[in-house]
């Protein structure tokens, strides 16, 4: 008799709507994160439509739902359908020298994705257990100087790019997904200027690096729920290929983006604001985020690089310190550095990757170390030596540094379309040091 009964949908309806967030009732029960679609939204044309929200609270009785897109059409009577499946996207190879949205919808005009083969990723899944992942493989050859040899990258690790505005972090990506020897590039454009993504995709990132690529983007006119989920999709397209047995790079510019998406959902949603302006749940979801990447239980890895924007060289901004503690590493570019022609703007005596000295040999350590000094004693003599003040032959490291400088500042220059080699970077290293 029950068998034989039919099954009735339970729908809620909208009483409210104001700012970011839908208010509705009848769905007492449905857990955070639970995906909605919205019926009767009343479209410009006059007919009625539909759109996808996200649970994000619940308070005094009813559901707050935020939407994927703009609250427009949007009142009450509306009904809403919650999914009780959680919040999938079908990966395959196919995504390979794409452009999607952050909902996994093609946004380059190339026609509609490939749905043969691969699977179902989670946008939301946990990173792998700490006891059974890998550890970090060897060094990674980005193609770039100054990274292959003071600022390694191995596979699995996790750095940060701390930067202000305008100072070449896309440049850097752009160069990192060209010439590094990744099987496959994920990127994040998490809340990038418009204008910005297909100047990255056509003239920074190239054909050739779109060829191996899959670009992820979410626009800064986005709503806040598309900018989180940005971060989140980049994550999981990261992972398949991955699973797959691919060495990944991913980069997201930026995780400060990401960090604001979720201080406006929380702020909508009732979060009291913390450490400026900040909400509980930003640096709650940080790590979550930040964690997935890295090494794999398998073969594969996630290599990842994360920009952080940071306002003048303030890094003890929340975010940025925030994120300077998961991570395996953070390299800070400077505005100082660019203002006089220095790309990449790289501060090395401000940088630091966590895997050296183990991943280096004792020859490429002697170097490393050697030209970390050299640096280092010319910045605290540089003041001095721009005056006329230092005497040539009072210090001979100091008369080392001044007779070198000009040789390792120029190695740690590099032009966009210029490749270096792993073992070419550090033979260009011992040179420059004599």
């Amino acid at each position: 008799m029950i068998e034989g009964m039919s099954r009735v949908r339970s729908y809620g309806r909208v009483v409210a709507a104001a700012g970011l967030v839908v208010s509705c009732e009848g769905l007492p029960r449905a857990p955070l994160g639970t995906r909605c679609r919205v019926i009767d939204v009343k479209l410009p044309n006059g007919m009625n439509g539909e759109c996808v929200a996200e649970v994000v609270g619940h308070k005094d009785g009813h559901t707050m739902l935020m939407p994927f897109g703009n609250l427009d059409g949007i009142g009450p009577g509306c009904r809403v359908y919650p999914d009780p499946k959680p919040s999938t996207v079908r990966v395959n190879h196919s995504w390979m020298g794409r452009m999607v949205n952050a909902l996994g919808e093609p946004v380059d005009g190339k026609g509609a994705l490939s749905m043969v083969g691969g699977e179902d990723r989670s946008v939301r899944s946990a990173a792998p257990l700490a006891s059974l992942r890998n550890s970090l493989g060897p060094k990674m050859d980005t193609g770039v100087r100054v990274m292959n040899t003071l600022l390694p990258l191995c596979l699995g690790q996790r750095l940060g790019i701390f930067a202000g505005s305008g100072v070449g972090k896309s440049v850097l990506m752009g160069m990192l997904a060209q010439h590094s020897t990744a099987d496959v590039t994920v990127v994040g454009l998490v809340g990038e200027r418009g204008r910005e993504v297909n100047e990255f995709v056509k003239d920074i990132l190239g054909e050739a690096g779109m060829a191996r690529s899959v670009v992820v983007v979410a626009t800064n006119d986005e709503p806040p729920l598309m900018r989180r989920q940005a971060a989140l999709m980049t994550m999981a397209v990261a992972e398949y290929f991955r699973d797959c047995g691919f060495n990944v790079l991913l980069m997201m510019d930026s995780v400060t983006r990401f960090a604001l998406a979720q201080r406006e959902i929380g702020l909508a949603s009732g979060e009291p604001p913390t450490t400026r302006g900040f909400t509980p749940s930003v640096f709650a979801e940080l790590p979550k985020l930040l964690e997935r990447a890295g090494p794999g239980v398998g073969k594969g890895s996630i290599s990842a690089i994360f920009t952080v924007l940071v306002e003048g060289s303030d890094m003890e901004e929340p975010v940025a310190d925030a994120v300077r503690g998961i991570l395996d590493g953070h390299i800070v570019m400077t505005r100082a550095l660019a203002e006089r022609g220095h790309f990449p703007a790289i501060d090395v005596l401000q940088s630091v990757s966590r895997t050296v000295p183990q991943c280096l040999s004792d020859t490429e350590w002697n170097l490393v170390r050697r030209c970390r000094e050299l640096l280092s004693t010319y910045d605290d003599m540089a003041e001095l030596i721009r005056l006329g003040a230092y005497v040539k032959g009072s210090d001979p490291k100091v008369d080392e540094a001044i007779r070198l400088i000009d040789g390792v500042q120029a190695f740690l220059t590099q032009t966009p379309k210029e490749r270096a080699g792993m073992a070419e970077s550090f033979s260009q290293l011992q040179a420059a040091l004599g």
